[in-house]
Order: C-alpha cells, then structure tokens, then sequence
C-alpha cells in the first residue's frame, strides 16, 4: 500500500517544518527568508493533507468475504462456508447439504474446494474449483460469486452457489446469506463439581511467549473464535454438590459414562453442535488432566472432563495450563486427535514436524513437545514458541471438514483410522529408535471371548534409552490394526481418550529392559472387534518419545467357533454393546448399561462352571469393590456404595481359575489381587490383605517368569502391603 494514501503523521508533520517554528512561542517574529520557507512548507503539507483525505474517501472499505452463508429457500439447502480471506485464511470453501421435510431436517452431505481461484471486480468476488464430495457427484465444478457493496462494509452481501460439470450449464443453484464471519457455531453447557474453581481467563502477555503471537486475554470461546469457531456458553453453569461423596472425589470411567447419559442437558443421541465439559476434582490416575469419556451408542464426542486438582491456581502459570487443558480437551470433541496421532483421523491429517511432537498446537503435550534437532525441546521450549492457536490442518480440519466427520455425536472418535492401508504399519525401512515393540495374546480365544492382548516395549540399546511409559492404547501412543477373517484391515479405536500431561516418560535400560501392560481390545468405539469365528491378524504401533514409529511383529490369534450349546448361549450372552461396554469399565451401574448387566448376571447364574464366566465375576467383583458417584438427571450426585464381601467373593474366584494356564491373563491377574488387597484392607482385614500379596508373589514365581518382571512384581507386591497397612 503506498504511504501517500495516508495522513502524515505527527512526527512527520514535525520533520516537515523548521525547528525554529516547532520552538517559537505563538507571537514571536520570524525572518523574512524565514517566513517564505515556512509558508511553503505549510502549503505542501495542507496539500498533502487534502490529497489523503481525497484518496481516502475515494478508497472503498475493504469487505471480508470469509465467513458462513445461508441459503433459506427450497427443500435443499446449502450451509456454505467461505475461507479467503480475514484471520488466517484456509483458502478453502466448503459447505453441508440438508434436505427439508415436513418439520425435519436431514443431513444429505458435504464438499470442499480446496485452493479456489479467486477474481474480484465490479463489486464481485468470483471464486471457483473442483470439489471433493462426501458422495459420488456428477456436477463436482463449484462456483461462488459474492457481492460486495462497500455501503454495506463490512457485511459481505449474498452468495450464489453453483455447481456443474467442468464448466457446463449449472445444475443446481443456492442463494444463500451471509450468517456470521464465524465458520461453525457450538453451544457449550459447562458444570463443575462443588469445591472446584472454573477457568476464567489468562493474558498471555503474562509469561514468556512468542515476540510474533501478540498479548492478549484470552478464555476458552475466544480461543475457539480465533480458530473461527463461534462457541456460545450454554445456559447457567451449574455446581454439583458432593454431598455424600466423602473425601474420595477422584472419578473414574464408569462414572464419568454414567454423568454424560444422565447429566448433559443438552445431549442426544444424535449428530448436534452441542458439547458438554465437566469441571470434575481428579480422576482415577492422578496424572490424567483430561478425558473425552462420550462413547455410549452410535453418537459419541459429546461429552470430557478436566480435573481441576491438577491445574489449580491463581497464578499465571495454573491459568495458562486450564487454558490449554480446556481447550485441548474440547478439541478431541471436534474430531482433532494428539498431534502425534493426527494421520489416524478421518480424512487424515498430516503429521507436523517430526512425527507430531514438534507441532505448536494446542492439541500436543507440553512436555513432550520435540522439534527436529538441534532445536531444544520439553515444556520451556514450548511455552517459547506457543503463539496459542491450531495448526493449518487442524484449522482446516475444524473449519473444513465434511460435517459428520467435525460435529459433535457424528462420526466416531478418529473414524478415519477404521480403513487403515496396509503400510501405515509397514516394516521401517532404518531403525535406530533402540526400541522393540512386541505384541502377544495366547492363541486360541473363544467366541464372546473378551481378547485381551499384551504389549511390551523393551530397549536393544544396553546405554539406556528415554521414552513414554504409557502402552495402553486410550493414551495414545500405541495403536493396533486388526485384520479380521473378511480381510479388511481396522484399527482398534479405544472407548475413550484420556489425557496425562505430567511426566510419563522412563528409562529403559539393564536394570529395568521392558515395561508391559495389558489392554482389552474386544470393544471400542467401532463396537466389537471379535465377534466373528476364524483367524485374526493384529499389528501394533508406538510411538516413541522422539517421535520414532516402533513395529511389532504380526500376532496371530483365532476365535474358535461354538462347540456346543453351551457355549454358543454362552457367547450369545457375552457378545453385545453394553457388555463390551462393562468388560471396558470393569463394570459400572448406570441404569443404561442394566440390559448388559443382566446378561452378564445370566452367565454367571446358568453357567457359572463355564469357563468364560470368570469374566462376569471379574467385572462384578470390581464393580462391587467401588463406590459409584451417580450423577443423576436432576444434577444430584448421589453415592452408591460399595460391597466389598461380595468383590472379595469374585475376586478370590477369579484368582483361583487363573493360577494355571486358564482365566485371565498374567497382567490382569495381577491388577485384581492388588484389589483383592485393597478391598480386604478398607473392609477392615490388613492381614488378609497382606497375604494376598505373599500369595501374588508364589503364583507367579510359579509361572516361571522372566527375573526382571519377577522382581516388578515383588515391588509391587511390598508398595501394596505398605500402602495397605499404612494407618
């Protein structure tokens, strides 16, 4: 823009006139030499004056065309969203098709032009491409134009839509309205436990942050509208009494299933723009921040939590972290998945720097945070470079993505990832992470069956080596493709995502080669993964704290088909949403789960010899081992408490049908005698609770484990009599 086109300023004013004037007091004579330059001088700066208001007045209002248009006539109709311009332009146009009838609405389906061309003239900004559908389109050439009238700046005025075959005549036509500079709008109900503080609001000029990212007060809608997400707070935010609950405050799964099915005001079981955030105290593992815990039936991403224990404050730092906690946390509503995970989305996003973990994004973890060398990484570096805002592709993602893929309640978590190519977890071609993943289950399973697999990650490099520590995959950094008997690969997509920022990260080295851990990979948010007899084929990825990919080997398992009656009511009764759901929750007593239960409680009253019926007891008797915090419907929380005679009865059952080579898995053995422990312990019975744990220590001394695992395993057995008999 050229610098004629404005006022002079101030100090140029100034350096327009001698220093005489600038200092002469208002009657003070001045030279004649003098007085002619001064005159001069005077008239070049009116004339320049004269000249910018001319060129000003002459200049129309610039007119933003990006926003989001409606068409309001007809059956069809067209939301269509304009990215050109303004904040961070996407150079994108996308739009949803819905089709009226009667009082309803349907969705029909969704596009997007990527990289239009634009032309502005004549009071019109003309933009056009080929667009990608959600639906074999036989008109896929887009055109837009959009009036702008510089009277009505900066309101852009209507849009016509037209799409066609390359060119050819239109075959449908949209006049649609300009609705808001915002691309998507989402209402969003927020409670809060009573005793926590809700996050209000952080400066980012408060800390050290990017010269490039300017100072600013930022909450979470305002942070969402800078992603151009209009997100409008919902009613009255209410504060849940504990009431009853007792010191024990800390939430786990089942609870947070049953707060989302009975307390969200606003949830349905559909596709809406409406999410719900619980202000919750802490949750079961007292490193997780946050969690996206929606996965009951067929619409899910509705409902998360923040723990407030761990983000507690006044001061900037807490207020910087609740910012970025309650966003993130949102923002796996949206369909956006950790940044070292973003290529299993649906579509898939492209990974940033170094494998996801150098990327600057509100969806990253802090102290993970690894750009390439040599530049320095952790949370300092972070904070450094953080201007507070999403990635492009995450941008595009939220702003672009076809509706059912972004909408709360629309697809699954990470739906992309359920056709996974081959490749994604092809060999490497060069390994030098000094890592081994190694993925394993026992062979044979029966149907109804829960599958149940083990990972271990071990180092190959005897200097040590630094990496995550967590392998299940609902925390991200390992998943799992399936290959079922009708040969379409899946990835497995756990129930829920939850979100550990502390420090997750150890060493593996002589003392300590391998870490484990278990997962029941049966149900996730596809439903159920087994439920078909023959053989399966199942390949893991992890990924490492600098960003390496580590391969397991393929693991073969087969589900055998029934060999009698028995067995076949036996997994007729095993086999269901709602029970995939409770062997996922270890158990849960929400009344929308009580079909499920039931199920569970016929095979155990019918067939309780069976062998697979130690799997409704290990579900009861972790179930009866708990309080449950019911967050009933009227925004009560109400306690139901525990039974431990009846958990330590099942338990003790499981235990017994799993010394040898039946019942479950070793991993899972050994989590429900420290409960078995703890339950003995809390009913007022440390002895027996300490003889749990001597009796851990014999049975798998008689398994003829590997000496560094045993030793893992008397550890933990003398942290639990500790934690036991401590008064």
């Amino acid at each position: 823009m050229n610098g004629a086109a404005y006022p002079p300023q101030a100090h140029d004013r100034e350096e327009l006139m001698p220093r005489a004037e600038q200092g002469a007091p208002a009657n003070a004579v001045v030279a004649e030499p003098e007085a002619e330059e001064l005159a001069r001088l005077r008239a070049r700066v009116a004339n320049l004056e004269a000249q910018s208001a001319q060129q000003a007045a002459d200049r129309p209002v610039r007119t933003f065309v990006s926003g989001r248009y409606r068409s309001t006539e007809g059956e069809k109709l067209l939301e269509l969203r304009v990215d050109v311009d303004g904040p961070r332009p996407m150079g994108r146009i996308s739009g949803d098709f819905f089709q009226t009838s009667g009082a309803t609405t349907n969705y029909v389906g969704s596009f997007v032009v990527e990289a239009p061309s634009v032309v502005s003239g004549d009071g019109v900004v003309k933009l056009a491409g080929r667009g990608k559908f959600s639906f074999p389109a036989v008109s896929p050439h887009v055109e837009v134009a959009v009036v702008v009238d510089p009277v009505a700046a900066p309101r852009p005025g209507p849009a016509t839509v037209q799409f066609s075959n390359d060119g050819a005549a239109p075959s449908a036509t949209y006049l649609c309205t300009f609705a808001s500079p915002h691309f998507r709008t989402v209402q969003l109900e927020q409670d809060s436990v009573a005793g926590t503080i809700p996050f209000v609001s952080y400066n980012t000029g408060s800390l050290a942050q990017p010269p490039s990212s300017p100072a600013r007060v930022l909450n979470v809608p305002a942070a969402y509208a800078e992603a151009g997400i209009q997100m409008q707070i919902a009613g009255t935010p209410d504060v849940i009494s504990t009431g009853a609950a007792g010191p024990d405050l800390k939430w786990n799964d089942a609870e947070l299933h049953n707060a989302m099915v009975n307390h969200f005001s606003l949830w349905r079981d559909a596709p809406l723009w409406q999410v719900w955030q619980l202000v919750a105290t802490a949750y079961e593992d007292s490193t997780v921040r946050g969690i996206m815990f929606d996965f009951g039936g067929s619409f899910q991403r509705q409902g998360c939590a923040v723990f407030h224990n761990l983000i507690q404050g006044d001061d900037p730092v807490s207020r910087r972290a609740q910012l970025r906690t309650y966003v993130h946390e949102l923002g796996h509503a949206f369909n956006l998945l950790h940044s070292w995970d973003k290529n299993s989305a649906d579509p898939p996003q492209p990974l940033g720097p170094n494998g996801g973990l150098g990327d600057l994004s509100w969806m990253n973890y802090v102290q993970n945070y690894k750009p390439l060398p040599p530049a320095p990484g952790g949370a300092a570096a972070y904070w450094a470079e953080f201007p507070f805002q999403f990635t492009d592709s995450e941008l595009v993602h939220v702003r672009h993505g076809f509706y059912r893929d972004v909408v709360m309640g629309g697809n699954p978590f990470g739906v992309g990832a359920a056709e996974v190519d081959a490749d994604l977890f092809g060999d490497p071609v060069i390994d030098h992470s000094g890592l081994t993943l190694e993925l394993r289950s026992k062979e044979t399973f029966r149907l109804g069956e829960p599958v149940v697999v083990e990972l271990k990650l071990a180092t190959s490099d005897l200097r040590g080596c630094t990496t995550f520590s967590r392998l299940h995959p609902k925390d991200g950094y390992v998943n799992i493709a399936i290959r079922p008997p009708s040969g379409q690969v899946k990835a497995y997509r756990p129930a829920l995502i939850r979100c550990a920022d502390g420090d997750d990260q150890t060493v593996l080295d002589t003392a300590r080669p391998a870490i484990y851990d278990s997962a029941y990979i049966g149900y996730g948010r596809d439903g159920l993964y087994f439920q078909q007899p023959g053989r399966y084929q199942l390949r893991a990825q992890y990924c490492a704290a600098d960003g390496s990919r580590v391969i397991s080997q393929v693991h073969q398992l087969t589900v055998r088909a029934p060999h009698s009656d028995e067995d076949e009511n036996v997994a007729d009764l095993m086999l269901g949403d709602e029970q995939g759901t409770l062997f996922y929750l270890l158990g849960s007593r929400s009344e929308s789960l009580t079909s499920g239960n039931e199920a569970l409680g016929q095979v155990l009253e019918r067939y309780s010899d069976h062998p697979l019926a130690v799997y409704p007891r290990l579900v009861k008797g972790f179930n009866a081992a708990r309080d449950f915090k019911d967050l009933t419907a009227d925004k009560t929380l109400r306690i139901r408490c525990g039974n431990p005679d009846e958990s330590i009865s099942e338990l003790n059952r499981v235990v017994n049908a799993s010394t040898g080579d039946q019942g479950v898995d070793n991993i899972t053995l050994g989590q429900v005698m420290r409960r078995l422990a703890h339950v003995a312990a809390e009913a007022g019975d440390p002895q027996r609770a300490t003889q749990v744990m001597d009796r851990m220590v014999d049975v798998f001394r008689g398994k003829n484990l590997n000496p560094h695992v045993m030793r893992e395993i008397e550890t933990q057995a003398e942290q639990t009599k500790a934690a036991v008999t401590r008064p």
